[in-house]
Formats: structure tokens, C-alpha cells, sequence
């Protein structure tokens, strides 16, 4: 089973001169590639002169997450891809549990290993944490982190589960499935085109796992962090991508449902004197109404929609019934 390793690079020479060395220790002799979406800065020499080993492609562009995956892997053989963001330090024998899931689950064509907090070891990484699911109405959550409630790691997700969703931090897949599903949504650009990913082949009957034996840290934000009204405007706009192309449930019906709730998450950032948040969520659904011919045009030519959603709302259970907690789920 040929694995390529594969990091998404934009002026990030400095994550890279910290991480790789992990990646390239712990690699097991597989194949490293880093795929630069067009650097400004000294990343491509550095790697030539440092890490010559690497193969690296080069981009003419910063295509984001989204396109700059799909064009880079397009120039790479492999049976499994792992994306791995740059912010990311790899463990001993983290690809191992990895490698034996896809050897035996057949079925099974994405993993996501376990997430922890690079900063604070102990706790569980925003992106991914435990193995993500969603709700009916595109929200996302994980074990281990419900919006910003961060479970510290007790071994309680030390198991191997099916999930909704991967972590496009450390995301393996198939290279055949990742083809067949004509890889990530170039519209997306960056943020949740993992999501969206991970809900075609759920509803294609494929299988989506948690290996939690297998453990990555992350830094996260590294990119955009969170505070950034940007990540606000990707983050809103992407999840109602996601619902449209995806959800099995009544359109009309859920997208009132959100407009509601994005209405009421844009009067807390008002309470909380973040004017830029608030215009971020306006543009995103402007963003939104206007990319709706394509959405709905996908939308009628995928009609294999199944329901996937484990709790209907996990906003009112978090903010009104207070369940901090997947367990309490």
C-alpha cells in the first residue's frame, strides 16, 4: 500500500523549518511531498537546500486549501493520501493503526487520527479533536470539543469509531475515492471542504473512521486564526454550501432554520463589540444567495442523499441545555 504524505505550503517556511522533522522521522520511509500554493517567501529554496528528499510542487497561484489538495494531487501516484497541515507534529507509530484500519476495512475510504492541543497536550485540537459529526442543521462539532469547549485527553477516545467527518488538519483518504469524488470543492477555497468531502462519500455508503490509537498535535490557526472576521465569513458561508449540496432534510426548512440562528449568533457578536464579525456573517450570506444556482445545480444532479445527523441542534443543546460535553450529548 504505497501512502503519500502530502503538506499544503503558502509562506510557511517557518511551520515547515519546525515540523517537518518530525514528519520526515516518523514518515516510515513513505514518500513526502509538499504542494506550495506560490510562496512570497523563502520556502521552496529552503526546502531545495534542507529537505532535498521532498518532492516539492510547485503552484502558480495560492489556490487555497481546496484547489491547491486538488491540483497538487493530481501530480502524485499513491493508493492513500494524508493531508497534513504544516502546524502539524506527527508521534512514533502514528501511521501504523492507520494503515492496518485501511487494510481491513474495506468500506472504510477516510481516517482521521487523534487531534491534541500542540500548546497543551493534554487537551483536545479544535479541528478534529476526537472525530467530527454534524447536526441537522450543518453544524459541526467533536468528541472532545463542542465550540470552544476543549475536553482534556483521559484515553476516553483512545478507540476506533465511525465518524461524520475528518479533519482536514490530518485527513487520509483513498486516492482512488478521492478521484472518484472529484476531490475537494474548489469554491469553498479554505475552511469546512473537508466536511462537504466527508458528507459525499457518507452519502455514496462509504465509511468515515476515527483511529484514536493514532495520535498528531496541532497549532492551529496557524493560517487564519480564529479571531479573524475572515474565518467568520468562510466558516458561515461553507456550512450553508455544505447544507445545500448535502442535507437529505426539507432545503426551505433548514436554510429559515439557519438564517434564524445566524441571526442570533451576528446579535452575540454585537453584544460582544465585534462589529467585523457581524458584517462577516451579512457577506457570507450574500456570498451565499449568490453561489445558489451552483449549489442547487449539484444539488439536483446528486440526488443519492442519505441522513447522517446525530442530534437535530447542538446549539440548543449546548447554549440552552448547557451539555458542554459529547458525552452529555
Amino acid at each position: 500500500m504505497k501512502l503519500a504524505i502530502v503538506i499544503l505550503n503558502w509562506n510557511g517556511q517557518q511551520l515547515l523549518e519546525t515540523f517537518l522533522p518530525s514528519v520526515v522521522d516518523d514518515s516510515d520511509g513513505h514518500s513526502i511531498y509538499v504542494i506550495d500554493n506560490a510562496s512570497t517567501d523563502t520556502s521552496v529554496s529552503f526546502l531545495e537546500t534542507h529537505f532535498p528528499k521532498i518532492h516539492c510542487i510547485k503552484l502558480d497561484s495560492n489556490f487555497g486549501y481546496a484547489a491547491g489538495y486538488n491540483k497538487g494531487l493530481e501530480q502524485i501516484n499513491a493508493d492513500i493520501f494524508c493531508l497534513l497541515n504544516s502546524d502539524v507534529e506527527v508521534t512514533k507509530n502514528w501511521l501504523k493503526p492507520i494503515l492496518n484500519t485501511f487494510k481491513t476495512e474495506i468500506n472504510t475510504v477516510i481516517i482521521q487520527p487523534k487531534i491534541l492541543d500542540y500548546h497543551q497536550k493534554n487537551k483536545f485540537e479544535y479541528a478534529g479533536a476526537g472525530g467530527g459529526f454534524i447536526d441537522q442543521l450543518g453544524y459541526p462539532y467533536c468528541r472532545g470539543r463542542i465550540f470552544e469547549t476543549l475536553e482534556e485527553d483521559r484515553g476516553q477516545y483512545n478507540d476506533q469509531k465511525d465518524i461524520f467527518w475528518a479533519s482536514g488538519a490530518c485527513l487520509f483518504i483513498r486516492a482512488k475515492t478521492f478521484k472518484e469524488l472529484r476531490g475537494f470543492d474548489s469554491n469553498f477555497f479554505s475552511h469546512m471542504e473537508e466536511i462537504d468531502l466527508c458528507w459525499r462519500a457518507k452519502n455514496r455508503g462509504l465509511t468515515v473512521t476515527y483511529v484514536g490509537t493514532s495520535t498528531v498535535y496541532h497549532v492551529g490557526g496557524a493560517s487564519l486564526k480564529s479571531s479573524h472576521p475572515k474565518k467568520t465569513f468562510l466558516n458561515f458561508r461553507n456550512s450553508l454550501f455544505t447544507l445545500v449540496k448535502n442535507s437529505s432534510k426539507p432545503l426551505l426548512v433548514v436554510l429559515l432554520l439557519r438564517l434564524v440562528l445566524d441571526g442570533i449568533a451576528g446579535l452575540r457578536f454585537l453584544l460582544q463589540a465585534k462589529p467585523k464579525h457581524i458584517i462577516a456573517i451579512i457577506k457570507a450570506h450574500g456570498s451565499f444567495y449568490i453561489s445558489l444556482p451552483y449549489l442547487l445545480q449539484f444539488r439536483n444532479q446528486h440526488s443519492n442523499r442519505k441522513s447522517h445527523q446525530q442530534i437535530p441542534s447542538i446549539v440548543w443543546s449546548y447554549f440552552v441545555r448547557n451539555n458542554k460535553y459529547f458525552n452529555k450529548l
